[in-house]
This record gives structure tokens, C-alpha cells and sequence, in this order.
């Protein structure tokens, strides 16, 4: 296991998936006609029949903060998550299946806010929070117990209880709701990546308490 967190030149989609929201999203906070055109407005999808909102929303970003968060999350991440589906569950078409999820939760992860909010004129989100939250709990559903340090947390802390963390601090900031950031789309992100791993990798809900049996501890 210890191979998954060293990720090499087989891993494709994560670099070209940060590359591309990055340039898109640095473009978008220069020019406010495409931003508005991009943004998730529930509203307008459902008033005017523009779709394509659903996804477009996911490259775009509420600041530089808010894409440095996103994009250095999914850089963490995404990396052994692809290369994970890459060797070992799909060889060979794993990076193409790792693609379809990302995008693919992004688009679902967005559907309970256009339900919630689609006569709403003023609501919008942005963000890839749908897919960058599948992608961080299908890692922690088959690394639960990784140790994991952030900038303002001295120690490292189980990928679990980072999540457990991620989740109820997502749930906060979508009820506050004024940001424009798509912090709804974190928890049913998490969700789609939840049932996504049950569904596609064996096994893995008895390796996850497994595990977790086995967990030392915070020491």
C-alpha cells in the first residue's frame, strides 16, 4: 500500500484537472460577463434551460483563497486516489474512470441546491467542492486511518477525523450560505463519493473497519 502515496507519471488527470480550473478560474475573476455566464444560478438553469451550469460552476472560484483550498485539496488527494483506480481496480482505463467521477460529482453534488433554490433569482455557487469532496472521501474510505497534516494543525490527525472535521464545517458554512461558495456541494459530494466506492471497489467497507480496529491511536 505504501507504492498508493507515491504517486509517478501514470497519474494524468489530476495535473491537467488543476491546470485547467486554475487558468479558467483566474480568467473568470477578470472578466465579469463570463463569470456570470458560468456561475450556478438554479434560476436560470431552470428558467432559461441552461444546463451546462451544473458542470461550468465547477471551474470557477469565489477568490484566490477559495481555488488555492480547492485546487491544493484535490492536489493532495486526487493523486493516489487516480493512481489507486489506475493499478489496482481498473489498470489501464483508471485514470479515464477517476475523470468521470470528478465531473460526474460535480454535476450531482449540485442537484439538491437547483431543487432547493431553483425559484430563487438571487442564489449562486461556485466551485469544484462536489468533486473535490467525492475525491477526498473515497481516499479516506480506503485510507481511513492515513495521517495527514495541515498548515494550522501541529499534528497530523487520522484521515478520518479530518473528514469528520471537513463535513461538519461544510454543513456550517451552507447553512450560513453568503458566499457564493458551494459548501452543499461538499456534503453530497462526500456522499456521491461514498456510494461511489461501495459500489466500485471491493471489499472496501470491511478493509475501512478494518482498519480502523487496527488504529493506533492519535499517538
Amino acid at each position: 500500500m505504501d507504492e498508493l502515496f507515491k504517486p509517478n507519471g501514470d497519474v494524468f488527470f489530476t495535473t491537467i484537472i488543476i491546470a485547467i480550473t486554475v487558468g479558467i478560474s483566474l480568467y473568470a475573476d477578470k472578466n465579469r460577463l463570463f463569470k456570470s455566464k458560468w456561475i450556478f444560478n438554479p434560476y436560470v438553469i431552470e428558467t432559461r434551460r441552461e444546463y451546462y451550469r451544473f458542470l461550468s460552476s465547477g471551474f470557477i472560484h469565489g477568490g484566490g483563497m477559495h481555488l488555492l483550498f480547492n485546487m491544493l485539496t484535490l492536489f493532495f488527494f486526487a493523486r493516489h486516489v487516480e493512481l489507486l483506480i489506475y493499478d489496482q481496480i481498473y489498470p489501464g482505463l483508471g485514470s479515464f474512470i477517476f475523470l468521470g467521477i470528478y465531473l460526474v460529482a460535480i454535476i450531482v453534488s449540485s442537484v439538491p441546491a437547483y431543487l432547493k433554490y431553483k425559484g430563487n433569482p438571487g442564489y449562486n455557487a461556485l466551485g469544484a467542492s462536489g468533486g473535490v469532496s467525492a475525491i477526498v472521501f473515497i481516499f479516506i474510505l480506503c485510507f481511513p486511518t492515513a495521517k495527514l497534516g495541515l498548515l494550522f494543525i501541529p499534528i497530523p490527525l487520522p484521515a478520518f477525523v479530518l473528514g469528520l472535521g471537513y463535513l461538519f464545517y461544510s454543513y456550517y458554512m451552507a447553512k450560513k450560505g453568503n458566499d457564493n461558495i458551494g459548501h452543499e456541494a461538499h456534503l453530497f459530494g462526500a456522499l456521491f463519493g461514498i456510494a461511489t466506492t461501495i459500489a466500485f471497489v471491493p471489499n472496501v467497507i470491511p478493509n475501512f473497519f478494518r482498519q480502523l480496529a487496527n488504529w493506533g491511536g492519535f499517538f
